[in-house]
């Protein structure tokens, strides 16, 4: 197997996370160790799957089936990131709202989703990715 399919993932999501990182701070003015998961810019779900199909149009062309799968995998993503994960942060909000007179009711984190421009910077920097393993690696 080729070290590079392996490596890009985690390379991926080692880059992306300390990026969003940093950004968050930055934004919040403050160490942002509290807005660490879900939601923020760029999305580490879209960087890993557009990285990952980078590396397999790159090596293997964009006829093989296996960029197929990525592609489709890559609109999954997108399409949970975006939609499914934004409704459920959605929910969470309206349930703080009705507990919130509750006080023994567990806060629900309702920052979930990602926008389209977190989207958009996480595909960016995973296609960036993709060509930089694919360069470092070279054709295994």
């Amino acid at each position: 197997m080729d070290i590079a399919y392996l490596v890009t993932p985690l390379v991926t999501w080692l880059t992306v996370g300390p990026i969003k990182f940093l950004i968050n701070s930055a934004k919040a003015r403050k160490w942002a160790f509290n807005l660490v998961g879900n939601g923020g810019f760029p999305s580490n779900h879209s960087a890993v799957v557009s990285s990952m199909a980078t590396l397999i149009a790159l090596r293997e062309g964009i006829g093989h089936p296996a960029f197929g799968v990525a592609v489709t995998l890559c609109f999954i993503v997108i399409i949970d990131a975006n939609s499914l994960r934004q409704h459920v942060g959605k929910q969470a909000a309206a349930i703080n709202r009705i507990a919130k007179e509750d006080g023994g009711h567990k806060w629900l984190r309702e920052r979930m989703g990602h926008t389209v421009v977190e989207i958009a910077g996480g595909l960016t920097t995973g296609i960036i990715i993709g060509h930089l393993i694919n360069a470092v690696f070279g054709r295994g």
